[in-house]
C-alpha cells in the first residue's frame, strides 16, 4: 500500500466492499468473507486521493482546542450559543440567548461546562425515554447516562438503556432517535430489517438524524 493503512477490515457475509473513515481518521474496511487482502488492498488504492484528502481534513479538524474565552460558541440542542464572561458568584455558567460564564472559574471551565451538559442530559433524556415509553409501550428498568466516547447509546438484557451525554449538544431530534433507537434494541438485539422498520414506523425520519450524528459526531467530542 501507498501510504494508506487500514486499520481495521470487517469481514462478513456482505457481497461489497464498504470504506469507512472514522472521525478520529482511522480507515476501517468492511468486505465480503471470500474476499483476499490483496484485493481488498487493490480496492483501497483506487480511492487512495479522496482518502488521503479526507484524513487530512479530519486530522486538522480534530486540532481545534476549546479556549473558553468571549465569543467562541458552544452547541446545546443542536444550536450555537456564543460564551460571555461575566463577574457572577453565584452561577458558575446559566444558558439564555448565551452562555454566561462566571469569571471566577475560567480555571476549570472545561469541568463547569461538562457538569452542566451532564446535569441538562439528565434532565431532557429522562424526560424524552418517559414520552417515548408512554406513547409507544416501552418496558424498561432505568436510563442511565453513559460517558462513553465511542458509544451513543446502549441496553442490557435487563432492560436498562443507557444515553450518552453529548447527545445533549445535538438536535433533539439526533438524541430522540438514540433513544428509540435503544428502546427498539430491548425487542429486538439485532440490526435486521425488522429492526429499522420498527425505528421507521415511530421515527419516519430517523435516517436523516442517523447521518447528522455520523457527520458531526466530533462536534460532541470536544468537550
Amino acid at each position: 500500500m501507498k501510504n494508506i493503512k487500514i486499520d481495521k477490515i470487517v469481514r462478513s457475509k456482505r457481497k461489497t466492499v464498504s470504506i469507512q473513515i472514522k472521525n478520529d481518521g482511522t480507515l476501517i474496511v468492511r468486505a465480503p468473507l471470500t474476499l483476499s487482502k490483496k484485493e481488498i488492498n487493490d480496492i483501497v488504492l483506487k480511492h487512495q486521493h479522496w482518502l488521503e484528502t479526507k484524513q487530512s481534513e479530519i486530522i486538522e479538524r480534530n486540532k481545534k482546542i476549546l479556549t473558553f474565552t468571549e465569543g467562541e460558541e458552544f452547541l446545546y440542542l443542536g444550536k450555537y450559543y456564543p460564551l460571555k464572561i461575566v463577574d457572577d458568584y453565584d452561577n458558575l455558567l446559566t444558558l439564555n440567548d448565551n452562555f454566561y460564564l462566571s469569571k471566577y472559574c475560567l480555571a476549570n471551565a472545561k469541568e463547569v461546562f461538562t457538569n452542566w451538559y451532564k446535569d441538562e442530559a439528565a434532565k431532557v433524556i429522562k424526560s424524552r425515554a418517559e414520552y417515548y415509553a408512554h406513547n409507544y409501550n416501552f418496558q424498561y428498568s432505568k436510563i442511565k447516562i453513559s460517558n462513553a466516547k465511542t458509544r451513543w447509546g446502549s441496553c442490557s438484557y435487563n432492560g436498562n438503556i443507557n444515553i450518552n451525554w453529548r447527545l445533549i449538544m445535538a438536535p433533539i431530534e439526533v438524541l430522540d432517535y438514540v433513544i428509540i433507537h435503544e428502546f427498539i434494541h430491548l425487542k429486538v438485539d439485532n440490526h435486521s430489517r425488522k429492526f429499522w422498520q420498527q425505528v421507521e414506523s415511530i421515527y419516519p425520519d430517523y435516517k436523516k438524524a442517523k447521518k447528522w450524528l455520523k457527520d458531526n459526531a466530533f462536534l460532541l467530542l470536544q468537550i
